[in-house]
This record gives C-alpha cells, sequence and structure tokens, in this order.
C-alpha cells in the first residue's frame, strides 16, 4: 500500500501517456499558431494597430482551447473500442457501501432507483450495503423520504442492508455529506460506491469494479463513464446521442492523456475508504463566496489530492452498465453549468496548492479555461469589429448597390481558410468518429450507417444554432463571478422538460437585445463584417424560439442510442418499482413535493 502523506511518491506516468501528452501539446500549438498567423498576414495588408495585434493573441488561445478538445478525440480515435480484460473477482470480496447521496429529491423516484440496483446486485452476486445520506432540510420533504425508505425497506427486505441518515447540519453540501459519513462510519467498509441520486449501475458493473479495486492495491479511485438515459426532448436527446456516441472517443483519449492521474467526475465511481478517508478531506477556502466558502467543484480536487497522496486515479470508458440522467433542456442545463462555473473558477486559488502532480495543476488550469474561453470569444468579435472600424479605407470603391463590401481577394482568401479551420476543429472529430464507428460496425446500434449520419449532421447543425446562446449564458456566468457574485448551489426542477416561448422568452430577452444591437451595430458602422456575424447574431435573436423548440418532446427518427429499442436490464427494473410505488403516493404526485432538488453532479 502506497504511502498516503503529502507528496508521496506516485506510480509515474508510462511513455504511452507521456507521448500523448505531448502529441496533444504539439497539435495544439500548431493548431493555435497557424491561426494566429494567418489573421496577423491578413490584418498587416492595411498596418498593423493595438486592435490586430489583440485579436491576434485572442484568437492563439481561443484556437488552442479548441485544438485541445480535438487532439483529446483524435487520441481516442485509433484501434476499435475493446473492452478491457477484467480481473476475477476476489473471494472475499472487500466490504462494499454504495453511497447515495439526496437533498430534496423526488422519493418516489429516488428510492426506485434504490430498489433496482439493490435487485440487480443481489442477481450478480455482490454483497454490498446502501446508505442514502439525505441532506433535505424541509421537514414536510424529509417525511415524504422516510416513508419512502420504510417502503423500500419493506418491499426489498432490505433492513440490515440498507441504511437511511439524515443529516440537519448540511455544511459542504454533497461533498459535505460524504465526508460526515466516512467520518463517522467508513471504517466499516473498505471500498465505496458514489453515486448521484439519479445514477443508476448494474450489478455486474459494481462487481467488475470492485474485483478491479482489489486487483490494483494502489487504485484509490476508479471512474466510470456513464451514458445518459430517459431523455425525451430534443436538447435532452442530442445530449443524450452525444454522450454515447463521441464521449467513449473523447473519454478514450483523456484517459490516454491523464493515464493514473485520471478525473472523477464526483458520481459513479468507486473509491478506496481508506484513501479517501486520509487524502480528500477539503476544509471550506477562506473569504466569501464565489471564490471562498465551499469548494463546489469538489470531484477534481478530491482526485488532485488522491494523486497528491500517491494513489492511482483512472478512468475505464469500455465498461458499461452506468448510467444517469441528464437536463431535458437548456435552461436546466445553464443553471447546472452556472454552478460549475462558479465551482472551476475557485480552483484558481489551488494552483499552486503544495504537493500537488504537474497534471493535476493543468487539469485544473484547462477547467478554468474552459469557462473564460467563452469571454474571450466574446473579446475576439470586439477587437474585430473595432479593428475594422479603425482601419484605412480601402483602395476601391464597392458600387452603390452592394449589400456587402468585399475584402480584397488576398485579405479574403486568409479569413476563410482561418474560418474553415476553426470550424474544422469542432467538426472534423465528429466526422472522424462517424466514420469510425460505420468501419467498426458500432454504428448498428446508432440506426445503422444512415442512421448515425443523419443524427451526427443534425446534432452538427444544432450546436451550431445553440452556441452563440451557450455563449452568452456562459459569459454571464462567468462575468457574475468575477464580479463577486455567488451562485450557490441552485435546485433544479425535475419533470419540468417542456418550456412555453414566454418561459424561453423570460430567460433569454437579454440575448435577444444584445443580438440586435450587435446586428444594428455592425450593419451601421462594419457592413463588411454582416456576413460573418449573421451566424452569431441570428440564433441569438431567436433565442426564446430556440429554447422553448428544443425543450419539446423529439421522436426517434434521429438520435437512437442503443438500449432504446431492448432497455438495459436495470432501466427496465427501475420503471418497475417506479410504476409499482407511484400510485402510493398520489399526495406526493398531486402537490409536487419532492419534485425541487438539488442536481448531486459537482
Amino acid at each position: 500500500m502506497p504511502d498516503t502523506a503529502p507528496g508521496a511518491a506516485a506510480p509515474r506516468p508510462d511513455r504511452a501517456t507521456i507521448r500523448a501528452r505531448v502529441v496533444a501539446l504539439a497539435f495544439s500549438a500548431l493548431a493555435a499558431s497557424a491561426a494566429a498567423v494567418l489573421l496577423a498576414e491578413a490584418s498587416a495588408q492595411d498596418g498593423t494597430d493595438f486592435w490586430d495585434i489583440s485579436r491576434t493573441a485572442l484568437i492563439l488561445l481561443t484556437t488552442a482551447w479548441l485544438a485541445w478538445g480535438a487532439a483529446q478525440a483524435l487520441l481516442g480515435l485509433p484501434g476499435r473500442t475493446r473492452r478491457r480484460e477484467l480481473p476475477e473477482t476476489q473471494e472475499p470480496q472487500a466490504p462494499t457501501v454504495v453511497i447515495v447521496p439526496i437533498c430534496n429529491e423526488d422519493p418516489v423516484a429516488t428510492f426506485a432507483r434504490i430498489a433496482a440496483m439493490d435487485g440487480s446486485l443481489a442477481r450478480a452476486g455482490v454483497r454490498a450495503d446502501i446508505a442514502i445520506l439525505s441532506d433535505t432540510g424541509n421537514p414536510e420533504a424529509a417525511g415524504l423520504e422516510e416513508d419512502a425508505f420504510a417502503r423500500l425497506l419493506r418491499d426489498t427486505e432490505g433492513a440490515g442492508r440498507i441504511f437511511y441518515r439524515r443529516r440537519s447540519d448540511n455544511r459542504g453540501r454533497k461533498a459535505g455529506n460524504i465526508e460526515d459519513f466516512i467520518r463517522a462510519s467508513g471504517g466499516a467498509w473498505e471500498l465505496a460506491v458514489i453515486l448521484d441520486a439519479d445514477s443508476l449501475m448494474e450489478g455486474e458493473t459494481i462487481r467488475a469494479m470492485i474485483a478491479r479495486m482489489q486487483a490494483d492495491p494502489q487504485l484509490g479511485l476508479f471512474q466510470t463513464l456513464p451514458r445518459i438515459v430517459g431523455a425525451a426532448s430534443l436538447f435532452g436527446r442530442a445530449m443524450q446521442f452525444a454522450a454515447s456516441f463521441h464521449s467513449p472517443v473523447f473519454a478514450r483519449g483523456l484517459a490516454r492523456m491523464q493515464g493514473v492521474t485520471g478525473p472523477f467526475w464526483g458520481h459513479n465511481a468507486i473509491v478506496r475508504v481508506r484513501a479517501f478517508a486520509e487524502s480528500c478531506g477539503l476544509p471550506p477556502l477562506s473569504g466569501k463566496p464565489p471564490f471562498g466558502g465551499h469548494i463546489l467543484s469538489h470531484d477534481y480536487v478530491e482526485a488532485a489530492l488522491l494523486a497528491r497522496a500517491g494513489w492511482k486515479v483512472e478512468v475505464d470508458e469500455t465498461l458499461g452498465g452506468s448510467y444517469e440522467e441528464g437536463p431535458d433542456n437548456i435552461l436546466s442545463y445553464a443553471k447546472r453549468d452556472r454552478r460549475w462555473c462558479q465551482g472551476n473558477l475557485q480552483h484558481i486559488r489551488l494552483l499552486f496548492t503544495p504537493g500537488l502532480r504537474g497534471w493535476s495543476r493543468f487539469v485544473f488550469l484547462q477547467g478554468i479555461f474552459a469557462y473564460l474561453v467563452s469571454l474571450l470569444w466574446g473579446a475576439f468579435l470586439i477587437a474585430s469589429l473595432v479593428a475594422t472600424v479603425t482601419a484605412p479605407a480601402p483602395d476601391y470603391f464597392p458600387e452603390p448597390y452592394q449589400l456587402f463590401p468585399v475584402f480584397p481577394s488576398d485579405r479574403t482568401q486568409e479569413i476563410i481558410a482561418l474560418a474553415i479551420g476553426i470550424g474544422g476543429l469542432l467538426i472534423l472529430p465528429k466526422v472522424l468518429i462517424l466514420g469510425g464507428a460505420i468501419l467498426s460496425g458500432r454504428a448498428k446500434g446508432f440506426g445503422g450507417a444512415a442512421g448515425a449520419i443523419a443524427s451526427v449532421v443534425v446534432e452538427i447543425l444544432l450546436s451550431s444554432l445553440l452556441a452563440p446562446v451557450m455563449l452568452m449564458y456562459q459569459s454571464r456566468a462567468v462575468l457574475q463571478v468575477l464580479m463577486g457574485r455567488d451562485g450557490g448551489w441552485p435546485a433544479n426542477q425535475r419533470g419540468e422538460g417542456r418550456l412555453s416561448l414566454a418561459e424561453g422568452w423570460r430567460a433569454a430577452w437579454w440575448i435577444t437585445l444584445a443580438g440586435a444591437l450587435a446586428l444594428a451595430l455592425v450593419t451601421r458602422i462594419a457592413p463588411g463584417l454582416l456576413p460573418w456575424m449573421l451566424p452569431v447574431t441570428l440564433p441569438m435573436l431567436a433565442a426564446p424560439l430556440l429554447i422553448a423548440w428544443t425543450s419539446r418532446r423529439a421522436g426517434r427518427r434521429v438520435f437512437r442510442v442503443p438500449g432504446e429499442a431492448r432497455p438495459p436490464q436495470i432501466v427496465v427494473a427501475y420503471h418497475g418499482w417506479l410504476d409499482r410505488w407511484a400510485p402510493a403516493a398520489p399526495e406526493q404526485k398531486a402537490s409536487g413535493a419532492g419534485e425541487a432538488r438539488v442536481d448531486a453532479a459537482a
């Protein structure tokens, strides 16, 4: 067993991991440099000023970010997706507990998932306890949880292996909830599977995770790649498709780069209790939120602390049977993303924490930049507008009937090449993933080659439409954090999927107004930029409509995923318990009690 003192010698990354990191960094640097050179050459044709230098620097940074994501996908492409060889289950099995933190959840749905997993564990021959850790503060909602727990024990005969406790002081949120449990009761178990309230895991998957942990005593945390299930809206089904079709390739590239200093996404993972207890205490940061107080994005920090203490942290994208639910509309996603934004920007204060591995610091930096890049893209558009307005008059005179004055041919070619290059970094990885899926036969589960092609095309078009809207929400979140506004841990309504146009307008009128002002400004002072701004401003103008439209229920002609025709056994079992218990709680459904929830993902 490795020394768990901070700074203990962790296993070094192997040659393959180092090679993957070098390739990704080199590719990002090359792509960013090429974009910056193209823009600099285009700007130099009519002289170079402060604004030209600024946007060249901005395109360097933003393109580097895009290229890094593309490199991650490219590294995940080689070879077919093969399930890693699983070690044999050891006897005696390590004492294991499945931890389910909840806070203001729908008790019927939550306990139905637990009942389904309890049955799946029994069928897989896994001896594991289940601990439900409640942070619910409302006494009425807590009473419904206690009633649901009593029904769970009765119907599953779970007394002695399924436990429920509710704490009155919920400081630290989910991380504090788990920490309190481990401090008070963790000594009873060697391993702990950490879930979210909306997680589902097959018993066979948990058995494989336990076997992996027992086979490698240095493994402190083992992360699975959860697939989204149960999506009904256009937005939700698009996310579900991307998580099932694209994410395994990106996750494989991530795994190749991170090696034994891998990720923790806060749920659907197994940890070694001793390692977690000794390494992952998270005291509040000094000062007030948003940069002080409890660490919101605690999972990244816990992974870094495990690595600092000498434990291996790994992810396996090939291990199936791991599921979660996703947001069904843009507003639900943006609400959750606001918390992630604040949590990631808090990591600015942790970059120089003593003893952290270099790669852990780099992961923090990636998470920080993932949100700052939205402001950088906005700054690039503003700098381009100012640079165009202040540039010397061209040596040609457009005809009065021309709607858009054109650039000189050399400059046009360079700008077109730049646009194609940036678009390629976003689209090419998805096209290559599509090609690989068709050649390997993986596309069969997504409606065959034709179905997969249609889904990828529609997903690209939809994500392109929504990108300016999401950029606005993300930019607002970053500005709120930088101005000292604490977003806290907002409640997320379960089952609120469909939104009306009026609700879309109330949530996005400011985006429409910003788009209209930007369009009017460009038309007035720089009409030559108008064709380049329309793909940004038109979706902003239509933001309320897009929010309402994408929240509507979608059919299965596109975005088909494996398991829809024949749902996984754990999902079928969950719906069976849900149907069995829902009629027993009409007062909950009538009043909506338990609908408001805090999303447990961090």
